[in-house]
């Protein structure tokens, strides 16, 4: 496959995060599972186990489509309720044991061609990179919750919104996070 490149670190930076998601929904789809499921079995597995209604915002999902998302993972076995050791009123979700045992074989080609990529920085340049993934994990996680805030609330996903529903805001200067 040819590589693209560009002097424009907007454009840059969008390949980045266009291909960040694509290999996000390539590793969904090679475990049999859709991206939501993949993240939400991420978030859970980072986390050593997430409220119900937590990981429903996280997600961006309403408690309705949280409750069918983890009835899916936990009927697969991937994750099990438990209660909440301090309210046992909220139930926890967490990972089983062997939530995704594949999961080596779906991350590795990544792993393999990031290390490459790696390779090529020095400890300090690493130092940098690593202080910048710290920083902008969160940053994205922000700045959706943002989005889905402002976004139309009759909207469905896979359609336009209606003319007339989105908020217009005037343009703001471009930035490497920013749409095209």
């Amino acid at each position: 496959m040819a590589h693209e490149t560009s002097e424009d670190p907007h454009r840059i930076f969008r390949q980045y995060l266009d291909a960040v998601g694509l290999h996000g929904m390539a590793a969904a789809e090679a475990a049999g599972l859709q991206p939501t499921e993949w993240y939400a079995l991420s978030l859970i597995a980072l986390t050593g186990g997430i409220t119900a209604g937590d990981l429903a915002v996280r997600a961006g999902l309403t408690t309705g489509a949280t409750t069918r998302l983890i009835d899916r993972l936990e009927k697969a076995g991937h994750v099990r309720r438990t209660t909440d050791p301090a309210d046992r009123r909220r139930v926890m979700v967490e990972a089983t044991a062997p939530t995704f045992p594949d999961i080596e074989d779906v991350v590795a080609p990544a792993r393999r061609r990031i290390a490459e990529v790696l390779n090529r920085y020095t400890p300090e340049q690493r130092e940098v990179l690593f202080d910048y993934f710290t920083h902008a994990a969160p940053a994205f996680r922000e700045a959706s919750e943002e989005i889905r805030a402002r976004a139309p609330r009759t909207r469905r996903p896979g359609r336009k919104p209606k003319q007339g529903t989105a908020r217009a805001d005037p343009p703001a200067a471009k930035h490497p996070g920013g749409p095209g």
